[in-house]
């Protein structure tokens, strides 16, 4: 699944371990949905969507 998740947290300059500490998940998980070896669980989209104040399909697209 492509995202945008990189991006997003680029343009607000956040290291991936900050992202993580705001989603409460570890590093590597959010390593591993940017690179897309991981597809996040349905909860943890909307955790992310809800972040950065989007919808899951302007960040995720399962195209």
């Amino acid at each position: 699944m492509n995202n945008r998740l990189k991006v997003l947290r680029a343009e607000r300059d956040w290291s991936q371990a900050e992202l993580a500490g705001r989603l409460d998940v570890s590093r590597q998980a959010v390593n591993a949905i940017e690179t897309g070896k991981h597809d996040p669980s349905l909860p943890l989209a909307f955790r992310i969507a809800r972040l950065f104040n989007m919808s899951i399909e302007e960040i995720f697209d399962d195209q």
